[in-house]
């Protein structure tokens, strides 16, 4: 098939084919837009690129060059639901069957300190795509899929899968350093290659990352965690001198062993403890410079910690009595490390003795002791030593079992 670029050449303009073009929804929303001035919006950014590349469609943004005032009056006026999500930067959200369109209106850059921008409307269309951050994100489409590529280079990226900057690339970054991040998340997602320019950029202005929030950039960091396979990205990351800032201890060596684990199960969190040595200071220092959640930060400090000592050579009972006590997520996530780190082989058996083994509840609870006549901590203690007893005979007595080892002992007593 002919490049994109020769098609572009040959035919011009270009068109956008794509099934959300014509959905309803998307229509009602741009038709209401266009009632108003005809040729004032365009569909832009994520919507256009992943359609030219072949990818799914999350979200469907519109570009407009009529004031937010303008957009929210104009959509209520359709029947519409109209959100004032960011009205002072020039964004309103439109509800059309179901869906949410970001309606943003052309901006330019007036004033920017590395961390967010003060803007100033424009209806320059060419000014709307200079401020943005990579050519392949400033490409729009007319209603009926016509192409405009104000930066020269977009269409281009898009097909060649090159993620590179408009512009200046220090000059990208110094308007917005968490740009920093949003080029290798790219670059993980949709890159072919990582352009050399881009990537000296982001070493010489990586600096600037402290002066994003912790949350901005644990929410960036783990959307790039997310992409199929970060590994080459990570390394690059990791070179610059990015990797070790955002996270203390990271290296990209123990993520390449962990992804080379055939079929191994991943998510974001996962994927971020895998770039980690296994120790608690380490744990607890990503999870600070991130501003993990509870739930994140507690679990990796579970599979930090060494209190339960799991070996390759451990039975499958033994296996079964490890994952109950440390629950299988942070069970699996010891194992999946583990083999990293050892190779799958070495815990294959220990990771299969409780591969698809559904983890149990201890059949007993204070009051059917309390039944028998326990009393007070006596009920305690009797739970701990029977709940221990039932581990080691791998779950197998059942609660008639239980009871009846309570009341014998407790007659005897």
């Amino acid at each position: 098939m002919a490049a994109l670029s020769q098609r572009l050449m040959a035919t011009k303009p270009a068109r956008l084919e794509a099934d959300w073009l014509d959905r309803a929804s998307a229509r009602a929303v741009i038709e209401a837009l266009e009632a108003v001035r005809p040729g004032s919006a365009r569909f832009v950014g994520g919507c256009v690129r992943n359609s030219l590349m072949k990818r799914a469609v999350d979200d469907v943004d519109i570009a407009t060059q009529l004031p937010p005032e303008t957009v929210l009056d104009t959509l209520k006026r359709s029947g519409l639901r109209a959100i004032p999500t960011g009205l002072e930067h020039g964004t309103i959200t439109a509800v059309s069957g179901g869906e949410l369109f970001e309606i943003t209106t052309l901006r330019r850059d007036v004033e920017t300190d590395g961390r967010r921008a003060v803007v100033a409307f424009t209806e320059d269309w060419a000014e709307d795509a200079a401020r943005r951050d990579f050519r392949m994100n400033a490409l729009y489409a007319e209603p009926d899929g016509t192409l405009h590529d104000p930066t020269g280079g977009g269409l281009n990226d898009a097909e060649t899968r090159r993620v590179i900057f408009i512009g200046d690339p220090d000059q990208r970054l110094r308007e917005d350093y968490l740009r920093i991040l949003r080029f290798f998340r790219f670059n993980a997602w949709y890159g072919a290659g990582i352009d050399a320019d881009g990537l000296a950029a982001c070493e010489r202005q990586r600096s600037g990352l402290e002066k994003i929030a912790s949350e901005r950039i644990w929410k960036e960091f783990r959307k790039l965690l997310s992409a199929p396979d970060p590994t080459e990205v990570l390394q690059a990351m990791e070179q610059s001198g990015v990797l070790g800032g955002v996270v203390p201890n990271a290296a990209a060596a123990h993520f390449r062993a962990f992804q080379k684990i055939a079929n191994t199960p991943w998510d974001p969190v996962r994927r971020l403890l895998a770039l980690l040595p296994r120790d608690e200071v380490t744990a607890a220092r990503a999870a600070s410079a991130l501003r993990l959640s509870n739930a994140e930060r507690e679990r990796l400090t579970a599979w930090a910690k060494n209190e339960i000592v799991l070996s390759p050579a451990m039975t499958p009972a033994k296996a079964r009595a490890a994952a109950y006590r440390l629950e299988h997520r942070t069970f699996f996530d010891r194992i999946y490390t583990a083999m990293a780190a050892d190779g799958r082989q070495a815990w294959q058996a220990v990771h299969d003795a409780v591969d698809g083994w559904g983890r149990p509840s201890f059949p007993l609870m204070g009051r059917d002791l309390a039944a028998l006549g326990l009393e007070g901590p006596a009920i305690g203690k009797a739970l701990r030593e029977l709940e221990a007893w039932w581990i080691e005979e791998d779950f197998q007595p059942s609660r008639a079992d239980l009871l009846t080892r309570i009341s014998e002992a407790w007659r005897g007593g």
